[in-house]
């Protein structure tokens, strides 16, 4: 810690703070004007000006920008700094004379009038001062790179990219929010919304917290979601080796912080223009070391957290280069990373287990770890060629052949082949979450964890204990996922930028305040004022809607929720083994059985048969609370209330399957 004395308070601080920064700490005021937590100090007002000494002679410096390495005695009214600031407000007020900001400072100063009249003296009270707030927002902040300086010294100005508009401008407001004198003004939008600036005050404040937390939060706009990876390894939920485990010492070696390196920073993502998160990153320069492209000089768009665990941890696989290589030939082919590394997972543990045979995979070494054989295996896929024309048909059609051709058992297939409606399962493993196993197995499209993520809420933080609770979340979160996907909207801005005063513990809303900015959206873009319950309700009709197509398809029934028993508890001896003080635990206080007294595979089904119980009694909670029958088919009453029964054919198709008044 530095000693630091300000004002003749003393106090301690971090090495490198700032003394604007140790400053606040203190309770003492310097006045700023070109300064803003959104982004990088750079001095250029000068209007923090104090007075230092740390060894040297005293000297006036900017607050903002002086970092504190040493002892060190801050002066911020001394007479030399305070003469330094009243000259370049005395300047200011000279050239800008209306502007409030201005006017405040100088009065603070003692300064009325300007003994002087600035050559480019201008009147307007929303004058541009030359801040550069909005310059070095556009481009630290939000990366849109639109704004600049050009000229030098009275003929410095804020201009666009050659004087012109740049076709590039999306309208985010941060330049007009961070203006301290209302210089900026938007007018016009291509979208024609009924009120444009309601839109722009609502996508501000997600824009300022984007910026502002997640350097605190998450860093996605470093490292996108591959800042997951350590997250899941902490909490025991990376998958390893086909789900089978949690975490692994290796993960270190795929941790963000070692993609951080590669990804292409501080630029705007081809995601979604205008996207303050930026989330989507890309490495360029990749040389490739496989496949047809051997040799060239790429750029890989990810990876994400669910290609490095998928292509990664999953299938054992601790080597930044593979899991980049995997992820530009997956995306070369058509192929998704997470089908890609769930299927090979799956397939090396039938290696390891004897289901499988070099004779078998066409010579291709399949163990976990063996990188060499799991990029060749994605080659064969896209060729059409070898043991990748069996692993392409994804896991369910896998358990089919493997048990037709190879003898294995389909019971412990099922058990280990994570999939769900015949989709791979995405990458968390999911034996101590209830609610996600329930997010999971009821998704409309399959396995897949975009439709309810439920795993913090649930396992972690513990804010969803009863089935009540838990159902209530599997209603929420997959109408609002609906929600956003039937607007086009990004979830992930609602979901990973958390406000330290959302309020949502123990409530089943992520972020209420976000919830709300939705509804000014929608109401800023059509004129109608809409609740959170209103959007609830138009997702609902096309989520139950998709529910009986599913049935109409042969699926969406109770049977068709199902999930593998690896998501619900540990399959082997081994997996229970790695966890058994856990799973003896839960055994003795959860059911009342005594493990001491018991073998490991009288655990391992004692175990099996309570976590399959409390799955079939989410199953019951959830169609209660969504307003289906026991079987999961919604009512006829459901359908009614959400006028789906004007349909056609809709309410005859209900009653083929049972369900009538």
């Amino acid at each position: 810690m530095i000693p630091v004395t300000i004002d003749g308070q003393r106090l301690e601080v971090e090495p490198g703070t700032t003394i604007l920064a140790a400053a606040k700490q203190a309770g003492i005021a310097i006045p700023t004007l070109c300064d803003s937590p959104l982004v990088s100090a750079s001095g250029m007002c000068r209007v923090c000006s104090v007075e230092v000494t740390d060894g040297r002679p005293g000297r006036v410096v900017t607050a903002c920008n002086y970092p504190l390495h040493e002892p060190t005695v801050v002066a911020t009214r001394s007479e030399r700094a305070l003469r330094t600031r009243r000259g370049v407000v005395e300047l200011m007020l000279a050239r800008w004379p209306n502007v409030p900001v201005v006017l405040e400072l100088a009065r603070d100063l003692g300064l009325s009038e300007a003994r002087f009249t600035h050559p480019k003296r201008n009147l307007n009270s929303k004058a541009c001062i030359l801040c550069g707030l909005c310059v070095r927002l556009c481009d630290e902040g939000v990366w849109h790179h639109v704004l600049a300086f050009e000229g030098r010294g009275d003929d410095r100005r804020v201009v666009m990219p050659f004087g012109t508009q740049n076709a590039t401008c999306v309208g985010c407001m941060a330049c007009a929010n961070i203006c301290p004198t209302g210089a900026i003004t938007f007018s016009g939008d291509p979208n024609d919304p009924v009120d444009a600036a309601r839109i722009r005050r609502a996508g501000s404040e997600l824009t300022r917290e984007v910026v502002l937390l997640d350097r605190q939060q998450c860093h996605m706009r470093e490292v996108g979601t591959a800042h997951l990876v350590e997250v899941m390894n902490d909490y025991d939920l990376l998958p390893v080796h086909n789900y089978r485990f949690g975490a692994h010492a290796d993960t270190h070696k795929i941790a963000s912080d070692k993609f951080k390196k590669v990804f292409t920073q501080g630029v705007a993502d081809g995601c979604s223009l205008g996207c303050d998160m930026g989330c989507a990153k890309a490495v360029e320069g990749h040389v490739l070391r496989t496949g047809p492209d051997k040799g060239k000089k790429v750029l890989v768009d990810g990876p994400e957290y669910e290609t490095a665990a998928g292509c990664g941890s999953n299938i054992g696989v601790f080597e930044p280069w593979v899991i980049v290589e995997l992820n530009y030939y997956c995306d070369h082919y058509g192929v998704d990373t997470i089908s890609y590394g769930t299927l090979t997972a799956f397939v090396m543990e039938c290696f390891e287990a004897g289901v499988l045979d070099l004779e078998r995979t066409g010579g291709l070494d399949l163990r976990f770890g063996s990188f060499d054989g799991a990029l060749e295996l994605l080659h064969q896929m896209a060729r059409g060629e070898g043991f990748g024309l069996i692993a392409g048909q994804g896991v369910r059609r896998m358990k089919g052949i493997f048990a037709e051709r190879f003898g294995a058992d389909p019971a412990y297939l099922q058990d280990i082949g994570m999939e769900a409606k015949g989709l791979e399962y995405s990458e968390y493993v999911t034996k101590e979450s209830l609610a996600q196993q329930g997010g999971y197995g009821i998704a409309l499209k399959g396995a897949q964890h975009d439709e309810a993520w439920l795993i913090f809420m649930d396992m972690v933080n513990k804010q969803i204990p009863t089935f009540e609770d838990k159902a209530e979340a599997l209603h929420y979160f997959p109408m609002w996922r609906t929600w956003f996907g039937l607007n086009g909207l990004c979830k992930l801005l609602w979901n990973d930028v958390e406000p330290e005063d959302n309020g949502t513990s123990g409530a089943p809303a992520k972020v209420p305040a976000h919830v709300r900015g939705y509804c000014e959206f929608v109401a800023g873009m059509t004129g109608r004022e809409v609740t959170p319950d209103d959007l609830i309700v138009q997702s609902e009709r096309v989520y139950n809607f998709q529910r009986v197509f599913n049935l109409k398809a042969g699926f969406g029934r109770r049977a068709h929720d199902v999930i593998p028993y690896r998501s619900q508890g540990p399959v082997t001896a081994e997996e229970y083994v790695s966890r058994q003080e856990r799973y003896d635990k839960q055994l003795k206080e959860e059911i009342g059985l005594d493990p001491t007294a018991m073998t490991l595979d009288e655990r391992r089904a004692a175990l099996r048969k309570y976590r399959e119980d409390r799955y079939q009694s989410l199953l019951d909670a959830v169609y209660k609370r969504r307003g289906w029958t026991s079987d999961g088919i919604p009512t006829l009453a459901k359908v009614r209330s959400l006028g789906l029964d004007k349909v056609e054919g809709l309410v005859e198709l209900l009653a083929a399957h049972g369900v009538t008044e």
